[in-house]
């Protein structure tokens, strides 16, 4: 009976780690990217859908083993990008993106300007080297019998939220549904102005093609469905730190959404949002502060299925 249960065991926790059997993928800067990733592929693939979430180490710290270490938790993890696809049995991917104490200005979680305008060294166009990834991804779930889509499903929370926000203005083409929370109140707003305000990048899309190359294609992505939340008990203001807005972007920000986190900011991106036909679904959770529930997480479950 002891050998019977044991094998039984065995054959279990066997199921459980192919389940959740993570594959490291390591830095290719021949292929575009300079860093690691993680890919998961569940055992059962039932949605085409590659999910993206970025790292979030919730620190600056040189050691980058640390932001690995916390990818790597995070992929088998309930943070909203794993727990959808656990839920849905959809490939997930997290980069391994350095967080550094000694530039600790560059908020490279978050996508900002400083990290957007890093034209040389491993940190190069972060947001390139990210669709290089999804590419290399792709590769390597063909290899294990998985076809994806093309365009991901990009989810996050707070900084990588933000990050998910502004990467769907960059890169439309590559984005299927946008699911992002904890944002602070701020959203980029796919315009070049408000209120005699020009609205460079992160803010806005006033200098896009200066930056980008490219000119922002505003009508791709007004047709990504998004689901963008915050808890009403939200008090995790970004506006506030030097690593995530200058002080030039700070006195914007204020003038232009409004100082007051909620509900005057949160309102105005809405508005903004809304006039400019956005395909967004807002929501505000009574009783939730900088975090998710439960029915957060059923809401996005929901969202995503009706909309792949």
């Amino acid at each position: 009976m002891q050998v019977k249960l044991g094998i039984l065991l065995f054959l279990l926790f066997s199921q459980i780690c192919i389940a959740e059997t993570v594959i490291e993928i390591d830095a290719a800067p021949e292929k575009g990217f300079n860093f690691p990733f993680l890919l998961k592929i569940p055992e059962e693939t039932k949605t085409n859908y590659l999910i993206v979430e970025t790292n979030n180490t919730g620190k600056v710290t040189d050691n980058f083993e640390e932001h690995y270490a916390s990818a790597k938790s995070a992929i088998t993890g309930n943070a909203i990008g794993p727990w959808v696809s656990k839920e849905l049995k959809a490939p997930i991917l997290i980069p391994v993106f350095p967080r550094s104490e000694q530039d600790w200005q560059i908020y490279t979680h978050a996508l900002d300007r400083d990290t957007l305008l890093i034209n040389t060294g491993d940190l190069q166009r972060i947001d390139l080297q990210l669709l290089a990834m999804i590419e290399e991804a792709k590769n390597v779930s063909s290899m294990h019998s998985v076809s994806v889509n093309e365009k991901v499903i990009m989810t996050g929370f707070s900084a990588s939220a933000t990050l998910a926000n502004r990467f769907s203005l960059l890169h439309p083409d590559a984005t299927k549904v946008v699911v992002a929370g904890g944002l602070n109140a701020i959203l980029m707003l796919p315009v070049s102005s408000l209120n005699e305000q020009d609205l460079n990048y992160p803010l806005g899309v006033n200098d896009f093609e200066e930056i980008t190359g490219e000119s922002f294609a505003y009508s791709k992505w007004k047709e990504i469905p998004q689901f963008l939340f915050m808890g009403a008990d939200d008090t995790n203001d970004a506006a506030n730190y030097d690593d995530a807005y200058s002080e030039l972007e700070r006195q914007v920000i204020f003038s232009v959404m409004g100082r007051n986190m909620q509900p005057d900011r949160w309102q105005f991106c809405q508005d903004v949002y809304s006039k400019l036909d956005a395909n967004a679904v807002f929501k505000t959770y009574e009783g939730v502060g900088h975090g998710t529930n439960l029915q957060i997480h059923n809401d996005i479950l929901a969202f995503i299925k009706e909309n792949i």
